[in-house]
């Protein structure tokens, strides 16, 4: 793989990072399951938003949230949980990603808490009805769901949300500081703000579901 010449002194095996950072605890060796014990379903069930991780058949790696209600993931079994689709932009590059190639890695989320659950497994595109009607959100049942069988399963340290202070109000920055998705999309689309700006409103109070 060929990097960008500002990429200098690169490491090209693990021999070399193991050297600069070391090896894992005996804990850290032993947290990884292969199932979804009562604690990993607890946390799904708390769990409001996720980001989930997918890769084409070439590489090319996707990450994407998902996000509704605490427990909008049904957990089927212990190997076993759906993610619905809900409507977005139509791109569905986890989606495309999912038919190329079936893996997928997924970080879950819940507010105020600064540990994570990451879950690695296989993942297929499901449109049963029946799997998917108890997922029904403000009237809506979903078309699409995606199924993830659970290969790997651990807990990730607070480490990250400690540095970041991600769950710190006193951190955020002010409201007139943030980004505008309108003005961004504007630039990268060459769209007029104003417009996108009414047409993003209506998305998110017309078409969440």
């Amino acid at each position: 793989m060929e990097h960008d010449s500002k990429f200098g002194n690169i490491i090209s095996s693990e021999e070399e990072i193991r050297t600069l950072l070391g090896n894992p605890s005996e804990l850290v060796k032993r947290k990884v399951i292969a199932r979804l014990d009562d604690n990993c379903i607890r946390f799904l069930s708390l769990s409001p938003l996720l980001f989930l991780a997918t890769s084409d058949g070439t590489g090319h790696c996707d990450v994407s949230p998902r996000g509704d209600a605490p427990g909008f993931v049904r957990v089927l079994d212990d190997r076993s949980f759906i993610i619905p689709e809900r409507p977005g932009n139509r791109r569905i590059d986890s989606l495309r990603n999912i038919l190329a190639n079936g893996h997928a890695g997924a970080i879950f989320i819940i507010p105020g808490l600064e540990e994570t659950l990451r879950v690695n497994g296989k993942a297929c595109i499901v449109k049963d009805r029946a799997l998917l009607e108890p997922m029904e959100a403000n009237g809506k049942i979903p078309v699409l769901g995606i199924g993830i069988t659970v290969e790997e399963c651990f807990i990730h340290c607070a480490k990250a949300f400690k540095r970041s202070a991600l769950w710190q109000p006193a951190s955020w920055p002010a409201e007139e500081e943030l980004p505008s998705a309108a003005q961004m999309l504007a630039a990268h689309a060459k769209g007029n703000a104003e417009d996108i700006a009414r047409s993003l409103q209506e998305s998110y109070t017309k078409r969440l579901y």
